[in-house]
Protein backbone atom coordinates (compact mmCIF):
# COMPACT_ATOMS: atom_id res chain seq x y z
CA UNK A 1 0.00 0.00 0.00
CA UNK A 2 2.65 2.38 0.70
CA UNK A 3 6.19 2.01 -0.50
CA UNK A 4 9.62 3.66 -0.26
CA UNK A 5 12.12 3.13 -2.47
CA UNK A 6 15.57 4.27 -1.72
CA UNK A 7 14.40 7.54 -0.01
CA UNK A 8 16.56 10.30 0.59
CA UNK A 9 15.51 13.35 2.20
CA UNK A 10 18.30 16.48 3.35
CA UNK A 11 17.84 19.71 4.47
CA UNK A 12 20.80 21.96 3.78
CA UNK A 13 23.79 20.17 4.35
CA UNK A 14 22.21 17.97 6.46
CA UNK A 15 20.92 14.27 5.47
CA UNK A 16 18.31 12.73 7.61
CA UNK A 17 17.12 9.87 5.43
CA UNK A 18 19.71 7.63 3.33
CA UNK A 19 18.03 5.49 0.67
CA UNK A 20 15.30 4.22 2.83
CA UNK A 21 13.29 1.34 1.33
CA UNK A 22 10.44 0.43 3.14
CA UNK A 23 6.98 -1.21 2.26
CA UNK A 24 3.84 -0.60 5.08
CA UNK A 25 0.79 -2.96 3.50
CA UNK A 26 -3.10 -2.49 4.50
CA UNK A 27 -4.14 -2.36 8.10
CA UNK A 28 -0.62 -3.06 9.36
CA UNK A 29 0.46 -1.24 12.56
CA UNK A 30 3.94 -0.05 12.55
CA UNK A 31 5.96 1.87 14.97
CA UNK A 32 9.24 3.68 14.37
CA UNK A 33 11.64 3.62 17.17
CA UNK A 34 13.92 6.05 17.56
CA UNK A 35 15.32 8.85 19.28
CA UNK A 36 14.93 12.89 18.18
CA UNK A 37 16.70 13.40 15.35
CA UNK A 38 16.45 10.27 13.87
CA UNK A 39 14.03 11.02 10.34
CA UNK A 40 11.25 10.07 12.13
CA UNK A 41 8.66 12.77 11.94
CA UNK A 42 10.34 13.94 8.42
CA UNK A 43 9.21 9.97 7.40
CA UNK A 44 5.79 11.07 8.28
CA UNK A 45 6.04 13.98 6.37
CA UNK A 46 7.14 12.19 3.17
CA UNK A 47 4.26 10.07 3.62
CA UNK A 48 1.81 12.15 3.63
CA UNK A 49 2.93 14.63 0.79
CA UNK A 50 4.60 17.58 3.52
CA UNK A 51 7.77 17.49 2.23
CA UNK A 52 9.01 15.81 -0.93
CA UNK A 53 12.27 13.74 -1.08
CA UNK A 54 15.13 14.91 -2.41
CA UNK A 55 15.43 11.66 -3.89
CA UNK A 56 14.17 7.96 -4.46
CA UNK A 57 10.31 7.25 -4.53
CA UNK A 58 6.97 7.41 -2.70
CA UNK A 59 4.03 5.34 -3.59
CA UNK A 60 0.67 5.20 -2.13
CA UNK A 61 -1.81 3.08 -3.78
CA UNK A 62 0.15 2.82 -6.86
CA UNK A 63 0.25 6.39 -7.00
CA UNK A 64 3.84 8.51 -7.10
CA UNK A 65 3.10 11.46 -4.27
CA UNK A 66 6.80 12.14 -4.75
CA UNK A 67 5.86 13.41 -7.81
CA UNK A 68 2.60 14.83 -7.37
CA UNK A 69 2.40 19.06 -7.80
CA UNK A 70 2.14 21.45 -4.56
CA UNK A 71 -1.51 21.64 -5.36
CA UNK A 72 -2.46 18.56 -5.40
CA UNK A 73 -1.06 17.61 -2.32
CA UNK A 74 -3.75 18.82 0.08
CA UNK A 75 -6.39 16.97 -1.91
CA UNK A 76 -4.20 13.94 -1.32
CA UNK A 77 -4.09 14.27 2.28
CA UNK A 78 -7.76 15.03 2.57
CA UNK A 79 -8.39 12.15 0.67
CA UNK A 80 -6.03 9.14 2.43
CA UNK A 81 -4.52 10.66 5.53
CA UNK A 82 -5.26 11.67 9.04
CA UNK A 83 -2.24 12.73 10.93
CA UNK A 84 -1.99 13.40 15.13
CA UNK A 85 0.36 15.77 16.22
CA UNK A 86 2.70 15.70 19.76
CA UNK A 87 1.41 19.17 19.92
CA UNK A 88 -2.24 18.50 18.88
CA UNK A 89 -2.14 21.19 16.16
CA UNK A 90 -5.58 22.11 17.21
CA UNK A 91 -7.08 26.15 16.93
CA UNK A 92 -7.89 26.86 20.21
CA UNK A 93 -10.28 29.91 19.81
CA UNK A 94 -12.68 26.79 18.04
CA UNK A 95 -14.72 23.88 20.35
CA UNK A 96 -14.50 20.56 20.27
CA UNK A 97 -17.11 19.86 17.39
CA UNK A 98 -15.51 22.97 15.10
CA UNK A 99 -12.04 21.28 15.21
CA UNK A 100 -13.21 17.86 14.34
CA UNK A 101 -15.39 19.17 11.85
CA UNK A 102 -12.30 21.19 10.16
CA UNK A 103 -11.45 18.29 7.48
CA UNK A 104 -14.92 17.51 6.03
CA UNK A 105 -15.43 21.49 5.02
CA UNK A 106 -13.66 21.26 1.78
CA UNK A 107 -16.81 17.81 0.85
CA UNK A 108 -19.42 20.32 0.83
CA UNK A 109 -21.62 17.89 2.97
CA UNK A 110 -24.99 18.63 4.10
CA UNK A 111 -25.30 19.80 7.52
CA UNK A 112 -27.30 16.72 8.04
CA UNK A 113 -24.54 14.34 7.76
CA UNK A 114 -21.69 16.58 9.33
CA UNK A 115 -23.54 16.72 12.62
CA UNK A 116 -23.90 12.82 12.63
CA UNK A 117 -20.15 12.27 11.32
CA UNK A 118 -19.06 14.51 14.49
CA UNK A 119 -21.36 13.05 16.77
CA UNK A 120 -20.24 9.48 16.05
CA UNK A 121 -16.40 10.22 16.36
CA UNK A 122 -17.17 12.25 19.71
CA UNK A 123 -19.01 9.57 21.29
CA UNK A 124 -15.88 6.88 19.65
CA UNK A 125 -13.80 8.82 21.42
CA UNK A 126 -15.25 10.19 24.32
CA UNK A 127 -15.44 13.80 24.34
CA UNK A 128 -18.95 14.27 23.26
CA UNK A 129 -19.54 16.16 26.67
CA UNK A 130 -16.89 18.67 25.86
CA UNK A 131 -18.19 19.50 22.42
CA UNK A 132 -18.82 23.32 22.76
CA UNK A 133 -15.89 24.09 25.02
CA UNK A 134 -13.05 25.83 23.39
CA UNK A 135 -9.87 24.11 22.88
CA UNK A 136 -8.06 26.54 25.43
CA UNK A 137 -9.90 25.18 28.41
CA UNK A 138 -8.97 21.57 27.82
CA UNK A 139 -6.76 19.33 29.67
CA UNK A 140 -3.83 16.95 27.42
CA UNK A 141 -5.86 14.47 27.27
CA UNK A 142 -9.04 15.90 26.12
CA UNK A 143 -7.10 17.63 22.88
CA UNK A 144 -5.86 14.04 22.54
CA UNK A 145 -8.74 13.08 22.01
CA UNK A 146 -10.18 15.88 20.11
CA UNK A 147 -7.33 15.56 17.75
CA UNK A 148 -7.86 11.78 17.33
CA UNK A 149 -11.32 12.58 16.49
CA UNK A 150 -10.98 14.77 13.84
CA UNK A 151 -7.40 12.38 11.94
CA UNK A 152 -10.70 9.79 12.24
CA UNK A 153 -13.53 11.64 10.92
CA UNK A 154 -12.82 11.88 6.95
CA UNK A 155 -12.18 7.98 7.56
CA UNK A 156 -8.82 7.75 6.03
CA UNK A 157 -6.88 4.76 4.83
CA UNK A 158 -3.88 6.00 6.09
CA UNK A 159 -3.48 7.68 9.89
CA UNK A 160 0.05 8.79 11.07
CA UNK A 161 0.93 9.51 14.43
CA UNK A 162 4.41 11.55 15.48
CA UNK A 163 5.50 11.52 19.09
CA UNK A 164 1.26 11.40 20.01
CA UNK A 165 1.93 10.70 23.94
CA UNK A 166 4.69 13.01 24.56
CA UNK A 167 2.85 15.48 26.18
CA UNK A 168 0.61 12.79 28.16
CA UNK A 169 1.15 11.05 31.68
CA UNK A 170 1.29 7.30 31.27
CA UNK A 171 -2.71 6.91 32.18
CA UNK A 172 -3.29 8.91 29.03
CA UNK A 173 -1.05 7.46 27.07
CA UNK A 174 -1.98 3.89 27.91
CA UNK A 175 -5.79 5.71 26.88
CA UNK A 176 -4.42 6.73 23.72
CA UNK A 177 -2.93 3.12 23.01
CA UNK A 178 -6.58 1.37 23.56
CA UNK A 179 -7.75 4.09 21.32
CA UNK A 180 -5.18 3.15 18.56
CA UNK A 181 -5.96 -0.19 18.75
CA UNK A 182 -9.68 0.17 18.21
CA UNK A 183 -8.52 2.22 14.66
CA UNK A 184 -6.60 -0.58 13.91
CA UNK A 185 -10.04 -3.20 14.18
CA UNK A 186 -11.56 -0.72 11.27
CA UNK A 187 -8.60 -2.18 9.08
CA UNK A 188 -6.67 1.54 8.94
CA UNK A 189 -2.45 1.34 7.97
CA UNK A 190 -1.59 3.17 10.99
CA UNK A 191 2.20 4.29 11.58
CA UNK A 192 3.84 5.85 15.07
CA UNK A 193 6.36 7.65 15.27
CA UNK A 194 7.65 7.32 19.00
CA UNK A 195 10.71 6.63 21.28
CA UNK A 196 7.83 5.72 24.23
CA UNK A 197 8.65 2.39 25.22
CA UNK A 198 4.63 1.99 25.85
CA UNK A 199 4.78 1.19 22.22
CA UNK A 200 7.69 -1.62 21.89
CA UNK A 201 5.63 -5.16 23.83
CA UNK A 202 2.19 -4.58 22.29
CA UNK A 203 0.36 -7.28 21.14
CA UNK A 204 -2.00 -5.54 18.14
CA UNK A 205 1.90 -4.01 16.66
CA UNK A 206 2.86 -5.91 13.52
CA UNK A 207 6.21 -4.19 13.47
CA UNK A 208 8.38 -2.30 15.29
CA UNK A 209 11.31 -0.28 12.64
CA UNK A 210 14.10 1.02 14.40
CA UNK A 211 15.91 3.50 12.90
CA UNK A 212 18.71 3.74 15.63
CA UNK A 213 20.06 0.70 14.38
Amino acid sequence: MIELINVTKSFDAQQVLKELSLRFDEGELIVIKGKSGSGKSTLLSLIAGLAKPTSGEIIVDGKHISKLPEHFCSSYRRDNIGMIFQKYNLIETLSVKENILLPLVPLNLSEELLEKRVAEQMHTFNISHKADELIKYLSGGEQQRTAIARAHIADPKIILADEPTANLDEVLSKNFIEMLEKMKSKNKTIIVATHDPLFFELDFVDRIIDFDS
